[in-house]
């Protein structure tokens, strides 16, 4: 039992990781213009698109590591 609470702990860090990254993400992407490009990362290659589309894709993922951390914090609790 004390390996899976370990488990859900480094993976509940993880997440709280990955909240705060995209949380600046859309910090600095709401400080553009959204007609401006930038590049984002999908998988190991870096695409140029436009500010406003970026900035959706880092709210779903704000979004997803949200309700997954969420979950996580439920079962432990």
């Amino acid at each position: 039992m004390s390996s899976r609470s370990s488990s859900s702990s480094a993976r509940e860090l993880e997440l709280q990781k990955d909240v705060k990254r995209h949380e600046v993400a859309l910090d600095e992407l709401s400080c553009l213009s959204s007609s401006r490009s930038v590049y984002q990362r999908n998988g190991n290659l870096f695409f140029l698109t436009a500010a406003k589309k970026a900035k959706i894709d880092a709210e779903k993922q704000l979004d997803h590591a949200k309700s997954e951390l969420a979950k996580i914090r439920s079962q432990t609790r």
